[in-house]
Parts: structure tokens; sequence; C-alpha cells
């Protein structure tokens, strides 16, 4: 996968994870809204990844 890839997918989690916390905030469904807070911490190690792959070429 190359660095637009892992940033697309980063994006996707995020929005998704974002969603979730907020169903889960006005639902006062706490497992819902963890699991958001790790689909965007998921997000944001996925945009990390992609940054990498692109200062290297995707040669990782």
């Amino acid at each position: 996968m190359g660095e637009f890839t892992d940033k697309a997918k980063a994006a996707a989690n995020d929005i998704a994870g974002k969603t979730k916390e907020a169903i889960g905030e006005a639902t006062d469904n706490r497992k819902l809204e963890a699991e958001g807070e790790a689909q965007q911490a998921k997000a944001k190690a996925q945009k990390a990844k992609g940054t990498v792959k692109g200062a290297l070429g995707d040669n990782i």
C-alpha cells in the first residue's frame, strides 16, 4: 500500500470513529464511544504510516 492508500484509510477511519464517538455520547453508550476513540487512534497511526511511506518513497 502506498502513501495515498494509507492516508485515505486513515481519513475513513477518522470519520467513522468520530461518528461512533458522537453517537455513543448522544445515546450514553460508553462502549460505542470508546470504539470511536479507538478507531480515531487507529486513524492517526495509519496517517503517520502514510507520511513515513511518502518520505521514504513507499519503499518500506
